[in-house]
């Protein structure tokens, strides 16, 4: 379905505040806004002129450390990102070729970094409006398409599964030049590249083997293909990501909104994991398909992932990331044997610099800054608050500064200031109960309001969530309130590993952790019952400590043993569900706050009476 194509503001006019500015600020002050200093890969790249990694790593940074050195306009990190974006147009070749590699290397060397980088300067664009950009990305697509179609080189490998992601600049140079070739690029591209309506069956039956077609990041990417190419390839919009969704949801999905991917799809195991890489790249698929589509589906689905995977994976401090990550995580060791995952390594769910493998280490990083650039958006002469998170909004025409706590409350207070008049639409999620405005009763899941020139006026906009059990596979359950799910948390002691590998120094506070448990984990819900606590919101906003709200249930603790050879996993379902002690009243946790945890659980009683709902 599509409603409205809606355009990104930039940065300049799009600003974070209140908690999602302290988390920026975090993530700033943490591994994304230092990688350039200690990490070889960044900081002696052959895309500069070094001797490291010169394919999708430094892309990859840029992809997410350009907007939030803008968002925050930190003069030191602009700097440093100009530094990384001069050294790159510097090296272009005299046809337009923008890659680190040999002449004679092209049609060996997989061009995905081609298509990354291509969008990684429609970001530097958007934020620093640098007048050179438009020429060198003219000339960077031309060469591109000369050589596809010429047959001097062609899709292989990663290019052919990520052939959507040159959408986002070939529409972007579209807009302003309208010359055929962009549209036969467009056409190669999908020519070349991966069919996933043909993998399908496959997604049902998880392997444990290494695949293009079910490697979780290349389906993450996947689901924006037809939302960012249909109007390229004039095509009618079929809505084909909804039916991908809904096969992966199905066979492989998790209570947060992933889909089981370490590092292929995994099936619904609660103790399989999903590679972070496929949590920030499922988040800006979700972005461009409410973007480029207006269907509010993908907006709330953003949501979830956002504030609960994307935190659960990161450190509080943004210094160490973990590569996967666990619904029922009950410790992060190296494991001494074969490792739980179907395709990852044995570090691959510690926190670290990079355990398992560098990707995720430079890619994380575009999570919350593009969400930043998510909150509002607009089309013509509407605007439209897309994703409720503290944010100052300011044009020639109009300012607009929303204070809220969502998702840990469900209030926003939106101060408006109109020099001329305009439309203003809010979203409201499905879940919300009770909704008001300014006090009145209101329905709907699209308020719009007819602002008029000269107006200084306040929205409030609250309503109210109750939680609920969702039916999970394997009779476990999840806790869900709004867009926040919630897990037993479990108490650890951290164990710090520094050392050097490969030539890359791990230490404090980049070196590994591992999360030793230090509490019971072993429960089931013994009551329907669910008590929502909301507390202020700390400086680090999704504190392990000190959670922002919190929900108090009733469990008892069970048999519930280990996954069969392995004593750092815990079973995918326990042994039984008979309780094993008298009923105790547990607090649970945001997910994203709980760095170990027990999100899916048993009943002791099916005779428990329990709200149930499918989420969608």
């Amino acid at each position: 379905m599509v409603t409205e194509r809606l355009s990104f503001y930039t940065s300049n006019e799009l600003k974070p505040a209140g908690w999602l500015r302290r988390q920026l600020e975090l993530q700033a002050a943490g591994l994304s806004g230092h990688l350039d200093n200690i990490w070889p890969d960044i900081a002696d790249s052959a895309w500069i002129g070094g001797t490291h990694e010169g394919w999708e790593r430094v892309p990859y940074w840029l992809d997410g450390f350009v907007p939030l050195a803008y968002l925050l306009e930190d003069e030191d990190m602009i700097s440093r990102a100009k530094r990384y974006i001069y050294a790159i147009i510097e090296a272009q070749k005299p046809d337009g070729w923008l890659c680190p590699c040999a002449e004679d290397e092209r049609a060996t060397y997989d061009t995905w970094a081609v298509l990354l980088m291509s969008k990684v300067l429609t970001v530097y664009y958007a934020c620093s409006q640098d007048p050179q950009i438009p020429t060198v990305l003219y000339r960077m697509l031309k060469n591109y398409y000369e050589l596809l179609s010429s047959g001097a080189i062609r899709l292989h490998d990663w290019g052919e599964y990520r052939w959507f992601e040159g959408f986002v600049a070939i529409d972007f140079m579209y807009d302003r030049c309208h010359e055929e070739w962009l549209l036969e690029l467009s056409a190669i591209l999908k020519k070349q590249g991966a069919d996933y309506s043909r993998f399908t069956e496959q997604w049902k039956r998880p392997l444990n083997r290494w695949r293009y077609d079910t490697h979780i990041v290349n389906i993450a990417m996947m689901l924006k293909a037809e939302a960012v190419s249909f109007g390229l390839l004039g095509e009618a919009y079929t809505d084909k990501a909804e039916q991908l969704y809904r096969i992966l949801k199905q066979y492989n999905g998790t209570p947060v909104g992933l889909f089981t991917g370490d590092e292929c799809l995994s099936g619904l195991s609660p103790i399989q994991g999903t590679e972070l890489c496929a949590v920030v790249e499922l988040m800006y698929s979700y972005e461009l398909l409410y973007a480029y589509t207006g269907d509010k589906k993908w907006a709330e689905r953003l949501e979830v992932i956002a504030f609960n995977a994307l935190p659960a994976a990161i450190s509080e401090d943004m210094w160490t990331h973990q590569y996967d990550q666990m619904s029922n995580q009950i410790a992060c060791e190296t494991f001494p044997g074969k490792p739980i995952f179907r395709t990852n390594g044995a570090d691959a769910h510690l926190f670290g610099l990079e355990p398992h493998f560098g990707c995720c280490t430079a890619n994380f990083n575009q999570g919350w800054p593009k969400l930043a650039l998510s909150a509002f958006m607009h089309s013509g002469n509407t605007v439209v608050s897309a994703v409720p998170i503290p944010s100052e909004l300011k044009t020639t025409d109009y300012a607009i500064r929303l204070d809220t706590n969502y998702p840990f409350e469900n209030r926003f207070t939106y101060h408006i200031q109109a020099a001329a008049a305009f439309t203003f639409k809010v979203r409201i999620p499905s879940f919300a109960e009770h909704l008001t405005v300014n006090g009145v009763p209101q329905t709907g899941d699209m308020l719009s309001f007819d602002i008029p020139a000269g107006a200084d006026m306040t929205l409030e906009i609250a309503f109210e969530t109750t939680p609920v059990l969702t039916q999970r596979p394997h009779d476990l359950h999840a806790v869900q309130c709004g867009s926040l799910v919630f897990s037993v948390p479990i108490r650890f002691e951290k164990r710090m590993l520094e050392y050097v590998r490969d030539g890359v120094e791990r230490k404090f506070p980049y070196c590994d952790y591992e999360l030793i448990p230090q509490s019971d984990w072993n429960y089931a819900y013994c009551s329907a019952a669910l008590e929502v606590e909301r507390r202020p919101v700390d400086e680090v906003p999704f504190s392990v400590e000190q959670p922002p709200v919190v929900i108090r249930t009733k469990a008892q603790k069970i048999d519930w043993g280990f996954e069969d050879g392995y004593d750092t996993v815990c079973a995918k379902v326990p042994s039984s569900t008979v309780p094993l002690s008298a009923p105790e009243e547990i607090e649970l946790h945001p997910y994203g706050c709980a760095k170990l945890r027990m999100t899916e659980l048993p009943l002791v009683d099916s005779a428990v009476s329990a709200r149930k709902s499918d989420r969608k």
